[in-house]
């Protein structure tokens, strides 16, 4: 379980300008969302599990709030990033 640093590269290179931009609006909530699909896999394994559920709807909170300042700020890159990581909306 986790985020692997390979993973997280890859996800940065893809969403990011360059390799090291980790700041980037759309690079945060792709990584969110991987953590948030982790999470969810375990969950459904380990449904007692209080502490990773709330870990868990913090992440989903804490990625809510980066995609609503993508949306005040850019609408296009809003919806580029809903696009690509199949997000509903």
């Amino acid at each position: 379980m986790g985020l692997t640093k390979e993973h997280k590269t890859e996800i940065i290179t893809k969403f990011g300008a360059s390799a090291t931009d980790t700041g980037k609006a759309e690079v945060q909530v792709a990584l969110f969302s991987r953590r948030i699909a982790d999470l969810t896999g375990h969950l459904q394994q380990h449904p007692k599990d209080k502490h990773s559920r709330r870990g868990l709807l913090m992440l989903v909170g804490k990625r809510k709030r980066v995609l609503n300042y993508l949306k005040n700020v850019d609408i296009e890159r809003y919806r580029k990033v809903l696009a690509d990581l199949d997000l509903r909306k």
